[in-house]
């Protein structure tokens, strides 16, 4: 009697046990599960949205640039070519310029080698007058296009007005000043038309010997003083 209540006791122990077990194990299970479903779940309407107006709030920002730049692009373009329309404005006739010019220097050669002390018959003085004429009116229809002399004579020597043909000693004036003027030089607006030929002064060799003399001696005699000093 005892035997079997002993074996009914460890029977309904052994059955508790398995029940645990299986309790456990479903547990397990279950949350694998809800771990996989969490997983798998796809992302919510709200997410994709926001996502969406990601994009496009980029996609505008990118247009913007875009826009900004073509805008920047377009507005240099318009500048440049206003610049080059006021430039074929104001120099498109620059070659008939210089061409015109020939004519006028052979003009003021001719009018040059006239004596004015000299008596002269009335027809050499009516053709004196006539070629001042045209001298006149060829200034003013240069002046009318923006075309002016440059004025050289007793300035300093300018490498971008004017080109040296010659050097002239002078011991009056300082070296570097114009003192003759072969050619006129001219303007077209505030281009350089032609350069003037020009002689330029330069001090005698006595003199400039006795300048740079000077020079070493006063230089020797300072060095002599800071010596001393």
């Amino acid at each position: 009697m005892e035997k079997n209540k002993d074996k009914i006791e460890e029977d309904i122990k052994e059955t508790n046990e398995s029940e645990i077990i299986d309790d456990i194990n479903e547990d397990n299970t279950d949350g694998i599960n809800q771990d996989n479903n969490d997983t798998n779940e796809e992302p919510s309407e709200e997410e994709t949205q926001e996502t969406e107006e990601d994009i496009l709030k980029e996609e505008i920002k990118t247009l913007k640039e875009e826009k900004i730049r073509v805008l920047a692009e377009m507005e240099n373009l318009r500048k440049r070519f206003d610049r080059e329309k006021i430039d074929s404005i104001k120099y498109g006739s620059v070659n008939f310029a210089r061409d015109i010019l020939s004519p006028g220097d052979n003009l003021e050669r001719a009018l040059s080698a006239i004596n004015q002390e000299e008596e002269h018959p009335q027809s050499i003085k009516n053709l004196i007058e006539g070629l001042l004429m045209v001298k006149k009116e060829l200034s003013t229809a240069l002046e009318k296009n923006g075309i002016t002399k440059i004025e050289s004579l007793d300035k300093k020597f300018d490498p971008n007005l004017h080109q040296a043909m010659m050097e002239i000693e002078n011991s009056d004036l300082e070296e570097g000043i114009v003192v003759q003027e072969i050619q006129t030089g001219y303007m077209m607006h505030d281009r350089l038309l032609r350069p003037a030929m020009v002689g330029v002064s330069k001090k005698p060799q006595k003199a400039s010997e006795v300048e740079s003399d000077k020079e070493l001696k006063s230089e020797s005699e300072d060095s002599e003083k800071d010596l001393k000093n």
